[in-house]
């Protein structure tokens, strides 16, 4: 009974081509938008998370101020409770779990060789910033291990830093300007691109003490470590806060984890993308008034043809099954054509611009389709339930 019940409300639907073909895109543009929004949220979600894992989940930031926030980057001038070199020596003497202790000073600063010149972020740190963020030297050498509080006029440059001032030569052993300082150039990083929003390929390293006298600051812009296992996180950051209150005679440093940071993106990157969901499910709910006006001008057409079959025997659930079986089958066509539009246009986007971090998750897929049929049977209930209602002889009669 179902399959002719299906069979009967298709050919209804081919019987009029142009007003299903409207109605079938009404629904797909809301399909569409919803998975696409979707895939861009989601993409931009999985995008943050892989940039903070490709450098490793034993990480935490200690930065300089109290603050209740997790993840937050604080002003990179001077705060009134500075992080000192002296600091991370303490550190580095008394935090037994951590494999790394690396601390960063960092600022912006022009970089130029003769006519040459280039804005560009400048890293002070140590030969473990290198380990930390698992970068690694192509030509010369790294920053010089040592007495950090001495600092020299040395600097290891960005891969493509380093192309755009040497085109073409050899740029270890000759010397740039950084700001108002003259430095020799130790070496040269490999090619690496961006990490958490930075374009590592772009920078340029110097010895930390180097970059606080650079800009003038004594507080570092954080300390970084690396733990020998992601179970040390919580407890090495008290004891890192304890160290470092006990010096300050205040509570004056966060600590933030790296998996706390991840899992503060992906939450917020979340909302963010169910908010656009929400907003594309408007045209949606549109779309659905749309079916159902067409179903409704549709029982207005097909009276009498909904008398002449209540008069052949078929009963009011009958008629009920038919018209929301067209209602259904019209929204779950536009559903089809929107998944294949929105997949298609992501596909396309992605091929044009591979920066764009857009990527549709099988169950938005699932989800957007099961979206549409509901929404069809829905937005059909009302017309359905006018076309079961009507008397057989007032309908025979188109009354």
């Amino acid at each position: 009974m179902m399959s002719e019940i299906v069979r009967f409300a298709w050919s209804a639907l081919t019987g009029h081509r142009l007003r299903t073909s409207l109605c079938v895109l009404g629904v797909a543009v809301g399909i569409a938008a919803v998975v696409m929004l979707t895939a861009l949220g989601e993409g931009a979600r999985q995008y943050v998370i892989t940039q903070f894992t490709s450098i490793g989940s034993n990480l935490l930031s200690i930065l300089p101020g109290k603050t209740e926030t997790t993840g937050a980057i604080p002003h990179m001038g001077g705060v009134a409770n500075d992080l000192t070199l002296q600091d991370f020596l303490a550190l580095q003497r008394e935090i037994r779990a951590a494999q790394l202790i690396v601390p960063i000073s960092m600022g912006t600063e022009t970089v130029s060789r003769g006519e040459r010149s280039r804005q560009v972020a400048v890293i002070g740190s140590t030969p473990d910033f290198l380990k930390a963020r698992q970068l690694r030297i192509q030509l010369g050498d790294t920053l010089p291990s040592g007495d950090v509080e001495r600092g020299s006029a040395v600097v290891v440059l960005g891969k493509t830093i380093a192309q755009e001032l040497f085109p073409g030569q050899q740029p270890v052993g000759q010397v740039v300007r950084v700001g108002e300082w003259r430095m020799r150039v130790i070496g040269v990083l490999g090619e690496i691109g961006t990490q958490l929003a930075v374009q590592m390929d772009e920078v340029v390293l110097v010895p930390v003490a180097t970059g606080l006298r650079m800009f003038n600051r004594s507080s570092l812009f954080r300390i970084l470590m690396k733990v020998r296992s992601s179970r040390d996180l919580d407890a090495t950051c008290v004891e890192a806060i304890r160290i470092l209150t006990e010096r300050h005679d205040e509570e004056d440093v966060t600590c933030i984890t790296q998996q706390a940071v991840v899992s503060t993106f992906s939450s917020i990157l979340q909302t963010f993308t169910l908010v656009l969901v929400a907003i594309a499910g408007i045209s949606l709910s549109v779309a659905g008034i749309g079916v159902m006006n067409v179903m409704l001008v549709t029982v207005s057409e097909r009276t009498q043809e909904i008398g002449l079959l209540r008069a052949l025997g078929a009963t009011r659930g009958h008629i009920l099954r038919v018209f929301l079986v067209e209602s259904v089958l019209l929204a779950g066509l536009g559903g089809l054509v929107g998944l294949a539009t929105g997949l298609g246009v992501i596909q396309l986007l992605v091929w044009m611009y591979p920066a764009i971090p857009a990527q549709a998750p099988w169950w938005a897929v699932g989800a957007a389709f099961l979206m549409s049929v509901v929404m069809g049977g829905l937005f059909g209930v009302l017309p359905a339930r006018r076309a079961a209602k009507l008397d057989p002889m007032a309908a025979l009669q188109r009354r």
